[in-house]
This record gives C-alpha cells, structure tokens and sequence, in this order.
C-alpha cells in the first residue's frame, strides 16, 4: 500500500460514550471544563478553582471515617405522611420519588466511627432526598445519636447541607428545632464534645437549630450558610446585600463560624481537633 494511498486504515475513534457523555464537565463556578475523573480524584472540587461541589453520604463517609468503621444506626425509622399532605403532589408520592432518586430513605444518615481510630458520633445530611429538608425522621435520628453520644461519652460530629424545615410535616417538622437543641444542651451539660461542619448549603431551620450549636463550627469554602436565601432578604429589606453576603468567608470575618477547612484537609483537622480534646481516650 502506498504512502499516498486512498485506501486508509480502518480505525474505530470513540469520541463520546454510548450514553452521549463525553466524561466532560463544565465547572459552575469557573466555566471551565473539566473531566469527571479529575473531580473524583480531587474529592469533588474542581481542579481549575476549587469550587466545592456536594458529596454524596457514602463519598462523605469515606472522607471523614476511617474505611470500614461506619455502622449506620436508627434505619428502622421511616418517613410517613402523617398530615395526609399534598400541595402539587401527595407527601407520600413525593417520599417514594425521592428514595428512588437518592437511593436513601430520608435526608440524614446516622451512626458511630472512628476518625483516626477514635470512636465519634457522625451524622451526614443528604441534599439530594428533598433538598435535604429536616422532617420528623431527621430530628429524631439525630436526637437519638446526641443521646448515643452522651450515653458513651464519644464526640459527636454533624455534617450539614440543607434546604432547611420539610414544609409537607408543616408543625411536626418545626418542632425539630426544639428536639435537636434540647438534646445538644444535655450533651453540653455532660462536656462533650460536638462539632458542627456547614457545607453548600446550610439554611432554614437547620441553621437556626443544631447547625448553629456546635462547640466548633466548621465551614467549607464559599458555602451559602443562612437562615433565608439573599433573594429572600433583599426583597423583604427592599436593599441589595453586600458582596459575598452569607458565604462560609463574610460569616468567618463576622464571627458566626470559626474556621473554613478546605475538604482536602477536613479529616485531618477533625483528626487534630477531636484528638486534642480527647486525648488518651482511644479505645
């Protein structure tokens, strides 16, 4: 065959996968693009400007806890639609829906595990189950989990991302607030430890109850941390908000959190922080 022959090779180029997807991403944040596995391999932030973007519970789990520790608790309580309510879909059908899409059954996972071989109480909220709304389920859980802590004595760590109160539990939901924080002041009563990590986002009634609460508060960077949205606000004062308002950074310079932990180094200054205080009590 010659140099110049018509007859070229045969070769098969793949440019996108069967489903469409290239593997390509634009960032968000930056608009640049970015390749999946980059984002995987750099705990979900973006290897152009390191925009945060949400981790699933599993992928939180594996960040935080050491690899097989996690044993999730409290699984036997379940959401129900006790109000029979039904906006523009029926609470119940909204539940199902949800599970299928997050393949979790409710928006708060709840057990024990070590961070670097100490024993903590760890609580993880999903966005991806109703925005990661706070019905009677989340409350309870993590009521239950504060009163573990305290019963054991073991540090308690609260990773939080949510669109604030359920609305379908109207009441039952709001009184959440009320459960969480009383079951927080006992733990408080007996020292121990909790530290409350905020993450993109954190509002409603969630941050006006157990978010607000720990003994150290954490943020990742450029988190939207409020009670209602900038949106909200600025309609309701009729003025526009400063640069950067309700972001991990103005709330830092404010003093409403204590430090901003980029998630690369979040187990390590959990480690730091949980083996300072409880240092010698490894089991």
């Amino acid at each position: 065959m010659g140099l110049f022959s018509r007859h070229k090779p045969k070769i098969k180029i793949q440019t996108t996968k069967k489903d469409g997807f290239s593997g390509w991403l634009k960032c968000t944040h930056c608009n640049e693009l970015i390749h999946f596995q980059e984002l995987e391999q750099r705990d979900n932030c973006c290897p152009k400007c390191d925009y945060h973007y949400r981790l699933s519970v599993n992928q939180r789990i594996d960040s935080l806890a050491d690899a097989g520790s996690y044993k999730e608790l409290f699984t036997d309580l379940q959401p129900v639609d006790i109000l029979n309510f039904e906006d523009t879909e029926k609470y119940a059908e909204r539940i199902v829906s949800a599970q299928a899409k997050s393949g979790r059954d409710d928006a708060i996972s709840v057990g024990t595990a070590k961070v670097n071989g100490l024993d903590t109480a760890l609580a993880i909220m999903d966005f991806t189950f109703m925005g990661g709304s706070m019905g009677s389920v989340v409350g309870e859980r993590l009521t239950r989990l504060i009163e573990l802590a305290c019963e054991r004595k073991i540090p308690l760590v609260v990773v939080s991302t949510s669109g604030g109160a359920r609305m379908q539990e109207s009441i039952l939901s709001l009184m959440q607030m009320a459960k969480t924080s009383a079951a927080l002041a006992k733990l408080a009563e007996n020292h121990i430890l909790y530290i409350s990590i905020l993450t993109n986002p954190t509002t409603g009634g969630v941050t006006a109850s157990f978010a607000s609460l720990g003994d150290i508060i954490i943020a990742e960077p450029n988190a939207l941390i409020c009670f209602a949205g900038p949106r909200v606000i600025e309609q309701t004062i009729g003025h526009q908000l400063p640069p950067g308002a309700q972001k991990s950074e103005f709330l830092l310079e404010h003093g409403m959190i204590d430090c901003i932990v980029n998630r690369h180094d979040l187990k390590q200054k959990l480690s730091q922080l949980l083996h300072f205080f409880y240092q010698g009590n490894e089991k």
